[in-house]
């Protein structure tokens, strides 16, 4: 994260956009990918391991949510101190009320877990920016992966990255977060907030 104020907020959590000249391939089907190459014996069975579902029995875990991605959690992970985690499977407008506080200069890394359910999802990618006092003060996209449907729980951890520190970095901060895709898909986006203090109890 960086404490200098780059830019002001001007559309909220809308302006999370993913700026590439990558093309993605065109999305395919399990149904799609496993009809492929039919006469090749070994690729199916690799293709059956890898993608961990048959044709005939589709991972489908909440029938009555038509996403793909199923975001279940956030956590700030710092080691040798439990996760602190965040709900994101209810009413998302409360988030912004649970502020964590993280002590000036600790390293952490963002754990994110995530249900694909039906297809296959190409290309995931958690983009966040950072607002103080109304200014975006830092934004990152981390590119998560390509993920088969499962019935389990997946997870995806950031790179660890030091927390700011000294007097000007303390405060209360807003996050705007987006899980998206290549195909531009908005799987969640949801805010969230953490304080900086000089120490974890004060």
């Amino acid at each position: 994260m960086s404490d200098d104020p780059v830019a002001k907020v001007e559309g909220g959590i809308e302006e999370l956009e993913i700026e590439s000249n990558y093309k993605p391939p065109p999305e395919k089907s399990i149904e799609e990918l496993i009809n492929a190459d039919k006469e090749d014996e070994s690729l199916q069975k690799y293709k059956a391991a890898l993608l961990g579902i048959a044709k005939e029995t589709p991972v489908i875990v909440d029938p009555n949510d038509e996403r793909k991605v199923l975001v279940k959690k956030l956590a700030l992970c710092v080691e040798g101190r439990p996760d602190m985690e965040l709900d994101l499977t209810g009413d998302l407008t409360n988030l912004k009320q649970q502020k964590f506080t993280i002590k000036e200069g600790i390293t952490y890394c963002i754990r994110i877990d995530f249900i694909v359910q039906r297809e296959i999802v190409h290309g995931l990618k958690y983009v966040q920016k950072t607002y103080r006092m109304g200014h975006q003060v830092d934004k990152m996209t981390h590119m998560v992966g390509s993920y088969p449907p499962k019935t389990e729980i997946q997870s995806y951890k950031t790179p660890s990255e030091d927390a700011p520190s000294g007097a000007l970095a303390r405060g209360s901060y807003t996050v705007h977060s987006l899980f998206t895709d290549d195909d531009k898909h908005q799987h969640l986006k949801w805010e969230w907030s953490f304080k900086i203090k000089s120490d974890w109890k004060d």
